[in-house]
């Protein structure tokens, strides 16, 4: 009975000889559900071979008859159903319940609170070395004499500020360590963290530069915001040519791009 709204029943063809389902009409079907010339109708969801196969959008209908012809029935739940129902709403629901326990937990791993992930979006991606950890010296480092020896006032007044305050001395505002890669710079900073018994926060200068305009300066003043919470210590910027870049000549966005925040 699945085409035209029609009812199949195996049992009423000619003389009572089962010889295949009969398709019938609503009508004719409902006309031969008197007492006694059914003895039931079972409605099976197995893929095994049912006795009545119904139209789901009629089934309420059909069952209203079969109550009111007082002809017994039931409906069996097989596993095929039970399958189904898996497939259909619980597996989803699995699926969708692990993909938020996940989120849950990268969101807790990527600073927690409750802006989460999206909170920590803006914040710095600096790492941070307390004093204790800090292992390394001017002992440690070796064929850079020089470049110690600029740096060492550094430590003098990271060490004992109020001496060179008193003379109305200023520490400088940064040293720019330039040469190839292995030269030495990275270990001298945090030689300089070292001797100076400070914090060592290193970030690398393309952690600056996002896709979203403003990200960038955010994390910037994440970065000091939480240095000066820990002062004295060291910034070690790594790779601070990615955010600089010639000006003047070409395509230019001017202050709407990220490296000009």
């Amino acid at each position: 009975m699945l085409a035209k709204k029609g009812m199949a029943l195996k049992g009423l063809a000619k003389e009572g000889k089962i010889t295949g389902p009969v398709e019938v009409t609503e009508s004719q079907a409902i006309a031969k559900l008197k007492p006694g010339s059914v003895p039931g109708i079972t409605e099976d969801k197995n893929p095994t071979p049912v006795t009545v196969l119904l139209d789901p959008r009629a089934m309420d209908t059909y069952y209203a008859e079969l109550r009111k012809e007082g002809i017994d029935f039931n409906v069996n739940v097989g596993s095929s159903f039970v399958g189904q129902l898996f497939l259909t709403i619980i597996g989803p629901l699995l699926l969708f319940g692990a993909l938020i326990f996940f989120l849950s937990r990268s969101m807790r791993g990527a600073g927690g609170g409750p802006g989460g992930m999206l909170g920590s979006f803006g914040k710095s991606r600096h790492r941070v070395q307390t004093k204790e950890s800090v292992n390394v010296t001017f002992a440690d480092v070796a064929g850079i004499d020089e470049a110690k020896e600029e740096v060492s006032e550094l430590v003098e007044f990271l060490k004992n500020p109020k001496r060179f305050q008193k003379l109305g001395g200023r520490i400088p505002r940064g040293v720019l360590l330039e040469g190839p890669p292995g030269c030495g710079k990275t270990l001298l900073a945090r030689a300089i963290a070292g001797e100076a018994d400070v914090p060592f926060f290193s970030i690398s200068g393309s952690d600056f530069v996002e896709m979203f305009v403003g990200v960038g300066a955010s994390r910037v003043r994440d970065l000091f915001k939480q240095a000066k919470e820990n002062s004295p210590c060291i910034i070690f910027l790594d790779e601070i040519d990615a955010v600089g870049r010639r000006r003047g000549g070409g395509f230019s966005s001017g202050g709407h791009d990220e490296r000009e925040q």
